[in-house]
């Protein structure tokens, strides 16, 4: 289990995380959502490793990760710049984290076969970056940070650089791979409609902190924040006075 306790972080005067608490179960979906600017990306390299926190604490099974680098956290992480090798062919982009685990070859290629077999890729081992569309690309990258089975593959907007069309169709692709492999993910996105057909729960974001976090449902019924309702696109949002009273005629 992730667990993140009263994370702070400050950039100058303003506070890119103010006292952010999050839990994400074993083998849970949890999309940060929220607008540009509101800390949802530093959440997310905080928890990497990436981002030193000013206070607060990132714990896995209770442990402290504090200290811990990056390489040996046993996090996966891709970025919406998916910043594949282009000269190297797609196996040896899948093959890389293998490499670093000092996999024998055999292995990796079998490793490489399987992921490239669950994103939709198979047999394209030889095919060079070049070639490939952008969502195809997408696939290599994901498959690429699943190789090495991290124990929480954490996703940066990883399909904001795709067309609509292209983006809801790898959404529900990447909604039934994470179901099917049970991994445990942290799912960076500003597209609502993304969070809500991925994620078991949602986080939503605002000016560094969490403002509201629910199950898709829960959050599309229920917002509680005036911030939370407009972002997500309720046409009208009402004011509601002490005791309940509705302003009438303003």
């Amino acid at each position: 289990m992730l667990t993140v306790r009263s994370a702070t972080v400050t950039f100058g005067r303003v506070k890119a995380l103010d006292g952010v608490d999050l839990e994400v179960a074993t083998g849970e979906v949890v999309a940060i959502l929220g607008p540009s600017g509101c800390g949802k990306s530093t959440l997310l390299r905080a928890v990497a490793g990436l981002q030193p926190l000013d206070a607060g604490d990132v714990r896995w099974d209770g442990e402290d990760l504090a200290g811990l680098p990056v390489h040996r956290r046993d996090f996966g992480l891709m970025f919406q710049e998916h910043a594949l090798f282009s000269h190297r062919d797609v196996a040896a982009n899948v093959a890389f984290g293998l490499r670093m685990q000092k996999m024998d070859a055999a292995d990796r290629g079998r490793r490489v076969r399987e992921v490239l077999g669950l994103v939709g890729l198979a047999g394209y081992q030889e095919r060079t970056i070049a070639t490939l569309s952008g969502g195809e690309a997408q696939r290599v990258a994901l498959a690429r940070s699943l190789a090495p089975e991290p124990r929480l593959l954490m996703l940066d907007e990883p399909l904001g650089s795709l067309d609509r069309p292209r983006r809801e169709e790898l959404t529900e692709e990447l909604r039934v791979l994470l179901r099917g492999i049970g991994v445990t993910v942290l799912h960076v996105t500003h597209d609502h409609d993304e969070a809500f057909a991925v994620a078991d729960r949602v986080a939503v974001m605002q000016s560094g902190q969490i403002a509201r976090i629910g199950t898709p449902a829960e959050i599309w019924h229920d917002p509680r924040h005036a911030a939370v309702a407009r972002f997500l696109g309720h046409a009208n949002v009402v004011t509601v006075g002490e005791g309940g009273a509705v302003p009438w005629g303003r």
